[in-house]
């Protein structure tokens, strides 16, 4: 017994399939890497936050998965104990059990939560939905989760019961009780070949054999530990068992008759066990902070022949001894029937077939057994009496108990007895046989150990007739059987080693070097070098060094041969190698790459080759680092040559910045911090980037990239973008929201953020974000620090662009209930908040979520925006039509329909009305919480007419704004639709120019063409508009009788060339009329519309190119001219065409000047400014005759408080 010491208790630990290695984890929230023959610790891995409490190494020993009691899981690197993930918070409860899969793709794990959960190994994202535990339809603990070898199952052991699922379709095959009433089921262990299952529980301090064909219980229960059984392992070999208890021991069960053979005790109460790879030892862990190695007992595979003295003489090769141990057994008891029978395999060995065979017939009489017809049956094959010595073999299969493992292993002699006699064709025929009905793979690669043999046999004796060919075709297929062999197998075998004198230990290097050179003798260099490259791959440290000599005259035979034929060494490494890489197996092709350095440290070939097999294997340090070292040796070559090869390389450095280039286009157009959907932490911009860095695709990105003579650029995007790409969070507030402050530097899947309200929310954002793929998801109310003003304006001011650019849009319809049928969404209150407007529009890809988190309408396309019944719902329920943000650019154009969008929209704070449209108009302004609604809409609004001049915003009704009389105090003025005036046909056109031709002075015409044409554009100046318009003087102003309770006045007022008007507002208005006039001037205007005059339009569609900030994009608007009143607002939309000649378009300018139009009543200061009145309708004026306008016409640009 030998030991390792811990520092703390090691609550889990696993053997790596080298042999070498063990990693332990404990509750120090530690991993310790260990040398196994040393006791060394060879890394300490630090990166937890509670105790580790489950632990897996994959079959490849390439990854380790850790897991801790806060319910967090790290992946690491198997060699090199490097950290492959962040913490991932994989459960909201502890996690208690982890499993890779058969194939080492996914990782299973499982927790207290109920839930086990699978993980992609290589991207570290959650697999499909966890499946949730349950009995009687009550959430149960789970505590042991385990893949069956074939794949085919998945074990769940839970407080309650054991559980079987079929991993790849999710679906429940079986669950049963396990052990008795209030016993956990503790620890899972499968067989080998999958045929049974073993479960250790707690009350009942048993084991139970399950068979998976009807998930009954076979047999007895296990009886001897006398607590809880925390750990169940399965020998290499398959044929025994060890368990842990909390008894302090440790106890070794024969997996055929399921009897103990052996208990080893401990000092304390143990948690962990395993078998060494090798089969030879177990190491066993508790709380006494020891991890213990115990040596199997000798012999315990041992199923036909029995343990006797003489039994390590004769594997040890000291026959004289043997016999002489057996003799005396002899001579103390005449009727020692075994002693006999075994004696007889010692004659055998030493082919004194006269006394083997006397022994084997001495045996027989006294006792008829299974021994002592095998004997009888091997001594009459070697005196060549072979019908005989099958009779022998027909009569030792009575006595093997229809044991079909102990009857294969009779046959299997049987084949090497006729091997031995030269009857060669018979014994391949019965291994052929036996290995087509193998009941399990230990039986199987007993097959393979006695073809080996009779092919290195037949290979021999083709060799020695100079028969290379056949030879090499003899010793390949030995090396290809051998390949199967597993040294436990070789020491459950070891029988045949007593039987037959055969050096199972070395038969395996014995084919390997008999195929090289069978090669080489047969004239094939190429193929005998590839042999040996092969054979120097498979062996280990042990083997190699104890075939050193033969190696290095190989070598030298081998390269002699190639220089003869022309080559060289390095030439058949370098193509053994891209053989490999071509057929991906990336370690034999690194093994060859790396004989390519060590023969021309200066070849940029065998570090190539090296970079790609590392770099397929998914060891991607390792890949930079090879090239980083090729770098380095060409940098410092002796020749010129060899360094002009350093520039076609790329640097890690260029790489490097390259990438970060990438990265910062991308994050420009993305939020200030996100949430990190696997671990739930917030993170800003440079823990994302340094996640990335630590993440597989950056790595594999890097060693992708290296190689290139130029940067793929396109490619680095597109990593880049793939891996940023987040998801947001559309949703109507609750009560009290989780902020910034409530999460910052904690876990949002933590159970200490319970009490918090709507965490629950965020916790489901997260989680479907992450199912949909996206590692980072962004919601208004955590990742803005509303606390920071700077940050806080340029979060309102950048949302729109960050919702534009997430990849998903998650809408969370909290009082939409499950199962709703169509119209739920349109009731929503989500179509009532002001944020949503944006929130909708902006979104390339959106999806609605009912309060249960499932699709809205059971919708599970994977764009909402597509689906004709959803957006139908919201166009009836919001007004917007689907080819109004399909697609959307934002601009100032239509300003009219997008202020409507927004008119039935509240905010808990007033002034968002106006912030949440900044993004749609593409506008980028201060916030100014405390301003009030009427000043944020006034500078919005100001800022649209100033830049765009759009003037379809001044089309409202409802009271003015204190900003500006021009503008509506509150963003309900815009619910009435946009006045609508009747068009004018082309025809009317034609015939009103025909008239007017014959009535209208041409030259007037021209005239006011001309002066229209020059009029400057709207502009605001502190807070006041410089509207240019046509202004026609009010003469008489005259209040309508009217209810004496009536808030709202009418006034019919005469105004200088235009028919008369009603007008009704709530302010009261001096009355006066031409006998009796007032000091105070009022007139109505008709702003001036640019479209009137029919010009081409010089300037093409602007169009949103992705992906460049809308805040760039709008600057445009300060030279395009916005639909005008009479496009927009009058829907009198002109003819798009070309008018021939100035004269033209002048008198067809004075025809639209005759149609009604959209009116302002202004009302003159005492300071020589207007103000507007507001009315309670649309004002409709109209010239009252065309042909007097000229002298009617007032032009002019009025400036307006």
């Amino acid at each position: 017994m030998s030991q390792l010491i811990p520092s703390t208790t090691p609550f889990k630990f696993a053997v790596f399939p080298d042999k070498r290695r063990m990693v332990t984890g404990s509750d120090d929230r530690t991993l310790h890497l260990w040398d196994l023959k040393t006791g060394v610790v060879l890394k300490k891995m630090e990166g937890h936050r509670g105790q580790v409490r489950a632990l897996a190494v994959s079959r490849d020993g390439q990854t380790i998965a850790s897991g801790d009691g806060h319910g967090e899981l790290i992946a690491w690197h198997g060699e090199t104990g490097k950290t492959l993930t962040r913490l991932i918070k994989a459960h909201s409860r502890g996690t208690d059990s982890l499993d890779f899969s058969p194939d080492g793709t996914v990782l299973a794990t499982c927790s207290h939560d109920s839930t086990v959960k699978f993980w992609c190994t290589k991207t570290w994202e959650m697999q499909g939905e966890p499946l949730m535990i349950q009995n009687r339809g009550n959430n149960v603990l789970c505590i042991v989760v385990r893949y069956s070898p074939s794949g085919e199952f998945l074990a769940i052991g839970t407080a309650e019961n054991i559980q079987i699922y079929n991993p790849s379709t999710g679906e429940r095959v079986a669950s049963f009780r396990g052990h008795i009433d209030g016993a956990w089921n503790l620890s899972l262990a499968w067989t080998l070949d999958s045929t049974r299952l073993l479960s250790g529980g707690r009350e009942d301090h048993t084991i139970r054999e399950w068979d998976p064909l009807t998930w009954q219980q076979v047999g007895q229960p296990w009886k001897g530990h006398t607590s809880d059984v925390r750990a169940i392992a399965i020998h290499p070999a398959g044929s025994l068992a060890a368990s842990a208890s909390f008894d302090n021991c440790v106890r070794l069960w024969r997996l055929s008759d399921r009897q103990t053979i052996a208990i080893f005790q401990h000092s304390s109460m143990l948690t962990c066990v395993t078998f060494s790879v090798d089969g030879k030892e177990i190491l066993s862990g508790g709380n006494d902070n020891k991890i213990l190695e115990w040596e199997i007992p000798k012999g315990v595979h041992c199923k036909v022949l029995d343990v006797t003295r003489a039994r390590n003489a004769c594997l040890a090769g000291d026959l004289d001894t043997a016999e002489e141990l057996l003799t005396q057994d002899i001579d103390i008891d005449a009727n020692a029937y075994a002693s006999y029978a075994n004696r007889s395999f010692v004659m055998a060995r030493k082919y004194d077939w006269d006394n083997a065979l006397q022994d084997a017939i001495k045996s027989i009489s006294i006792r008829p057994s299974l021994a002592g017809y095998i004997s009888k049956g091997i001594a009459l094959y070697g005196r060549g009496h072979a019908r005989e010595a099958r009779v022998a073999f027909d009569v030792a299969s009575i006595y093997t108990n229809q044991d079909s493992g102990i009857t294969h292993f009779l046959l299997l002699i049987k084949a090497i007895a006729l091997l031995n006699a030269d009857e060669h064709e018979e014994a391949m025929l019965l291994v052929n046989e036996l290995t087509a009905t193998g009941p399990n793979a230990v039986l199987l690669e007993g097959h393979c150990v006695t073809e080996t043999y009779l092919r290195i046999k037949l290979g021999t004796k083709a060799l020695s007739d100079a028969r290379h060919n056949e030879a090499a075709d003899h010793f390949t297929a030995a090396v290809n059987s051998s390949a199967s062999i597993s040294k436990y197998v070789l020491q459950a075998y070891e029988d045949l080693t007593v039987l037959f004198g055969w050096d199972l230990e070395s038969l395996y290097l014995t084919a390997h070097q008999k195929r090289c050179q069978a090669f080489l003798s047969a004239g094939k260099p190429h193929e005998s070098f590839e042999a040996y490259l092969y054979m120097m791959d498979a062996i280990d440290e042990s083997a190699k060094a104890s075939c050193l000599d033969w190696s290095n005259a190989f070598k030298q035979e081998c390269s002699a041969l190639c220089d003869a034929n022309g080559d060289t060494v390095l030439t058949v490494s370098a193509n053994r190698s891209k053989v490999k890489l071509g057929e991906k197996l990336w370690m034999e092709a690194l093994l060859d790459a790396q004989k390519v350095i060590e023969l021309d440290p200066l070849s940029c070939l065998g570090y190539n080759l090296k970079h790609t097999a590392l770099h397929g294997a998914r060891r991607y340090d390792e890949a930079i680092q090879t090239v980083q070292t090729m770098i380095s040796k060409l940098d410092s070559a002796p020749d010129t040559q060899t360094r002009k090869l350093r520039q076609q390389q790329l640097t890690p450095s260029e790489v490097e910045r390259a990438i970060r280039q990438a990265i910062d286009t991308q994050l420009d157009n993305a939020p200030l911090r996100v949430l990190h959907t696997t671990t739930g932490l917030l993170c800003d911009r440079e823990a994302q980037i340094s996640a990335f860095k630590m993440s597989i695709e950056y790595k594999e990105l890097v060693s992708s990239t290296i190689t290139r003579i130029d940067l793929p650029m396109k490619h680095i995007e597109e990593v880049v973008t793939t891996y940023f790409q987040y998801a947001s969070l559309s949703h109507r507030w609750e009560e009290k929201e989780p902020l910034l402050q409530d999460i910052q530097g904690k876990c949002i899947y933590e159970s200490e953020l319970d009490p918090i309200g709507s965490i629950m929310k965020l916790r489901s954002f997260c989680t479907t974000a992450r199912n949909a793929g996206h590692k980072w998801a962004w919601s208004d109310t955590c990742c803005i620090d509303k606390s920071n003003n700077v940050e806080l304006q340029e979060s309102v001011n950048s949302m729109f662009i960050w919702y534009h650019h997430s990849a998903l849009t998650i809408v969370y319809l909290s009082d939409v209930p499950p199962s709703s049928k169509s119209g739920a969404l349109a009731k929503s209150a989500w179509n009532t908040r002001g944020w949503t407007v944006q929130e909708f529009i902006a979104p390339k890809v959106i999806l609605f979520y009912q309060s249960n988190w499932t699709p809205y309408l059971d919708d599970r396309t994977l764009n909402h925006k597509e689906s004709v019944a959803i957006m139908q719902e919201l166009k009836e329920a919001t007004g917007i039509d689907q080819t109004a943000f399909v697609p959307f650019c934002p601009s100032m154009s239509g300003a009219r329909e997008k202020l409507h969008w927004a008119s039935n929209r509240v905010t808990t704070r007033q002034e968002d009305i106006a912030y949440s449209l900044f993004g749609i108009f593409g506008v980028r302004l201060s916030v100014d919480y405390g301003e009030k609604q009427d000043k944020a809409l006034g500078r919005l609004l100001q800022e649209i007419v100033a830049r765009s001049g759009d003037i379809t915003s001044l089309d409202w009704i409802g009271k003015p704004s204190e900003f500006n009389s021009c503008l509506p105090a509150s963003i309900t003025s815009y619910k009435a639709p946009p006045c609508k005036l009747p068009p004018i046909s082309e025809d009317e056109i034609q015939s009103s120019v025909s008239s007017l031709q014959k009535t209208v002075a041409v030259n007037f015409a021209v005239k006011l063409y001309t002066l229209l044409q020059n009029t400057s554009a709207p502009r605001f100046a502190a807070q006041r508009l410089h509207l240019p318009c046509i202004a026609f003087n009010v003469r008489e102003v005259r209040r309508l009788r009217s209810p004496a309770l009536e808030t709202h006045f009418t006034y019919g007022v005469k105004a200088d060339g235009l028919r008369d008007l009603l007008i009704t507002t709530e302010e009261t208005l001096v009355q006066f009329r031409s006998k009796r006039p007032t000091q105070q001037k009022f007139v109505i205007v008709r702003p001036w519309d640019r479209s009137l005059l029919e010009l081409p339009d010089f300037m093409e569609p602007t169009e949103f190119v992705e992906p460049s900030d809308f805040g760039d994009n709008t600057d445009s608007d300060d030279h395009e001219m916005s639909l005008s009143p009479s496009d927009e607002w009058s829907s009198d939309h002109p003819v798009k065409q070309e008018v021939a000649d100035v004269e033209t378009r002048a008198l067809r300018l004075l025809v639209r000047l005759g149609q009604p139009f959209s009116a302002f009543l202004l009302a003159q200061q005492r300071s020589g400014e207007y103000k507007r009145i507001a009315s309670g309708h649309d004002i409709i004026g109209q010239v009252g005759d065309v042909h007097s306008v000229e002298n009617l016409m007032d032009i002019r640009t009025i400036e307006i408080l």
